[in-house]
This record gives structure tokens, sequence and C-alpha cells, in this order.
């Protein structure tokens, strides 16, 4: 039986430390490289950082006092929890997620993904319930220089843009205002139980027809949901003119885009080139532009939606804008993996071919021995 001489004992320790420092050397060898529409996604989030800080100074202005306990980076998006224009109960947790200005480059691969253009007619249907989501959108269609058409409903639901005297479309004309967007709803809607409302009181309705007017949004308020839902498509079919448009998105669980709540759980958050539009007894906005072949971006299930992309939940503080893996992806230096191989290689096959060179001495120095 062959016994490890010394020799080899030294040559096995000595690959182990050669193994031992080539490892090092790969590791170390990691290299961050900008992912594809670096400069793009790079922008957006610069941009709905800097739309976010806009409204955060105009609240401060206003002597808002911020809630430090539900709005940890004091942002000033996240409303009260309930105001007579509070129309459902909220996922804090959620709304405190969309408040990542990452966000908007994840807007910007998924218009990527749907292969848009600068000058694309793309729709736009949202809420007041997460209202930095919104501006994600706006923020990634302005780097890309896409035509936006917007339709809100304004009622919110807890914790989104629930002042009655700051709703979501007066966040918009602020931003219009400074110049940081051209985006405005062209028209408006109540929001809430049937998209008119309901469930709110008399003065929440009352209040949020007065944000429309002086925000000059068209008032769609019809006496049905049906009949709200068909307005919308009128309307988006006007200021379209019926040409190409390139790419639906909705926002929050709007009834008018969706139809009911149950539809918008049946797709999942994120791209979709096709959606079923099957088994749908009322179909919403959302599901009649799917119908046209029109591709859609839902976005709802935002805890969902952030695990997929691998953006963190609620952050404190919030991520700086390029911060994350849809910027730069860290990869190991081929070149330096390729020659650790090839050294690894063979200084293996050395103590290989050594070792079997000793095995053949010692087999014939027992021959000589017997002989």
């Amino acid at each position: 039986m062959f016994i490890p001489s010394a020799k080899s004992k030294s040559s096995l320790l000595v690959l182990f430390f050669v193994s031992l420092i080539l490892f090092i050397w790969v590791n170390n060898s990691r290299v961050f490289l900008e992912e594809k529409n670096y400069k793009e996604k790079l922008e957006a989030a610069q941009l709905m950082l800097k739309a976010m800080n806009v409204i955060k100074e105009h609240r401060i202005s206003q002597g808002i006092l911020i809630d430090k306990e539900n709005d940890p980076n004091g942002t000033y998006l996240i409303g009260e929890k309930e105001t007579l224009i509070t129309t459902d109960r909220g996922n804090l947790t959620s709304k405190l997620t969309t408040l990542n200005p990452n966000f908007a480059a994840t807007i910007v691969e998924m218009f990527k993904k749907a292969k848009l253009k600068k000058g694309d007619k793309i729709l736009m249907s949202c809420t007041g319930s997460m209202p930095a989501l919104n501006i994600a959108i706006m923020s990634a269609a302005e780097i890309l220089d896409l035509k936006l058409i917007i339709i809100s409903s304004v009622g919110a639901s807890m914790f989104g843009a629930t002042d009655p005297d700051f709703t979501w479309l007066d966040m918009e004309t602020l931003l219009f205002n400074k110049g940081i967007f051209p985006y405005k709803s062209i028209a408006a809607s109540l929001g809430g139980g049937q998209d008119s409302g309901r469930g709110l009181n008399v003065i929440g309705r009352e209040l949020i027809i007065s944000a429309i007017e002086r925000n000059n949004a068209f008032l769609i308020r019809e006496n049905s949901l049906e009949k709200n839902i068909r307005r919308k498509m009128e309307f988006y079919e006007d200021f379209t003119q019926n040409s190409d448009i390139k790419l639906y998105i909705n926002i929050g669980g709007g009834l008018s885009s969706l139809g009911n709540t149950t539809n918008g759980r049946l797709v999942s958050p994120g791209y979709h080139r096709f959606i079923s539009t099957k088994n749908i007894p009322l179909k919403g906005t959302m599901f009649l532009f799917a119908e046209k072949k029109v591709p859609i971006i839902h976005l709802l299930n935002i805890e969902k939606f952030a695990e997929l992309n691998d953006l963190p939940i609620s952050p404190v503080p919030l991520p700086e804008p390029g911060k994350d893996k849809f910027f730069v992806n860290e990869r190991y230096n081929t070149t330096v993996t390729i020659i650790s191989l090839a050294i690894l290689v063979i200084l293996i096959l050395i103590v290989i071919f050594y070792d079997h060179k000793q095995l053949k001495l010692s087999e014939d120095d027992v021959n000589k021995v017997e002989i």
C-alpha cells in the first residue's frame, strides 16, 4: 500500500494554499457593470425624488405637521388614515413601499419591455390611494418622452392622498405648475363605491367635486358604474384620436378600471402583453383595452410586485436613486476566473503526475526487495 511521502503531503499543502489564494483573487475581482438603460432608469429615479421633494417643500410651507410614526421618511405623501374623502381600507406597508424613488426605474424597465418609443401614446388610470406610484409612472414617461393620458379617481384609501385640500389632483397641478411634469388628468371621477363616491357622506363627495373643479379636470359622474366606464373609454379614445395606443397602465383598485375588486386580484402585478378577459361579467377600462390587444401594466398588489423586483418593503431610510439591481449588476471578472481555473487545473495535474511517479517508484522498490 502506498503511503504518502512527506513531499506528497507538502505538495497537497501547497495546492491548498494556492487554491485559497486563487479563490480570494477571483472573489475580489468582482466588478459592477451598468445595466441596460442605466441612464434612463437613473434619471427617472432622480426625477421621482425631485417631484416628491417639491410636494414635501410645499406641505412644509403650508405648515402641515408630519406624522413620523406613519411616515417615518418624512415624505408628506402618506395621508391621514380617515378623512372625509377616505374611500376604503388601505395597507400602510404598501404605501410606504411605493415611496422608494427607484420604483421609477422598474417602470422604465417595463416600458422598455413594452418596446415604447419617443412620442408613443400610453394611458393611465389611477386613484389617490398611491400618489408616489402615480409619480413613478409620470417620471418614467417624462424621461422616455411619452405622451401620457391620465384619468383619475380622486378618492383615496387610508394613508393615501386623503387631505380634501390637497388631493391627488392638487399634487398633479403643483407638479405641473412647477414644471416637473407636462401631464395632468384630463378627467376625474369621485372614486370609491361604484366610482361615484358611494360610502362617503355628502360633504365628502362635495369636497372631491370641488377638487376636480379647481384643478380644471372634467368631472365624470354618471348614474352607474357601467356608464362611468363607458364615459372614460370615450375620453381616452377622443384624446388619442383613435391612433395606436401602445400601453394601458392601471394603478390601484379603481372600479372603473377593474370592473370590480375581484377582477384586480385575477391579474398578477406587472407587465402583461396579453391578459384573459373571459368570464369577467363587468369589464373595466383595463379589460376593455386588453380586448383591443393593448398591453397592460397592472399595479395593485404592491408588496408582491416589490418582492418580484427585489425592491425593499417599506424601507427606512429611502434608498438613493441608482442604488438597486436595476442600475448595476455584480459580476465576476471572466479573465481572472479563467486564469485561476487554468492555474488550478495545471497544479492538480502536476500533483497527480508527481504522486503517480512516487507510487511507481515505491512499487519498484517493493519488487526489488521481493526478488
